[in-house]
């Protein structure tokens, strides 16, 4: 069941979004599965974890079922909804709601490569059909 970030007005913090990356990626896990596909050098603690994935299950963001003495976690909020959510909010708070400000800043900023470039082109040829 795919929940709209809507519902859910604010963010996640960094380390919700980046406990969330994982389950988008790994589609469900225990606490120990989440633990084991952190990166290299990031450390946190089981019971860090598992509150983190306890305070998702109580903002509506993860749903979890009981596996033995534990449980699994799994994504509610859609990777694709939070992306959505988060745009706006970029574009709304820090471009002033003017999409050509933020598309101009990512332009500008971020190295694109000619293959970048070209991808951007056709997405914006696709859009026009």
């Amino acid at each position: 069941m795919a929940r709209s970030i809507k519902s859910s007005p604010k963010l996640l913090t960094e380390t919700e979004l980046e406990l969330m990356t994982l389950l988008w990626s790994m589609k469900e896990g225990s606490v120990n599965e989440v633990l084991q596909n952190l990166p290299p050098g990031r450390d946190l603690a089981y019971t860090s974890v598992s509150t983190i994935l306890r305070i998702l299950e109580q903002k509506k963001i993860v749903s979890s079922r009981k596996a033995g003495r534990g449980h699994i976690y799994f994504p509610v909020l859609q990777k694709q909804d939070y992306e959505a959510a988060s745009l706006g909010h970029l574009l709304e708070k820090v471009f002033n709601g003017e999409p050509k400000a933020l598309v101009s800043r990512l332009l500008q900023a971020q190295g694109l490569t000619p293959a970048d470039l070209d991808q951007v082109r056709e997405l914006l040829r696709e859009k026009d059909r």
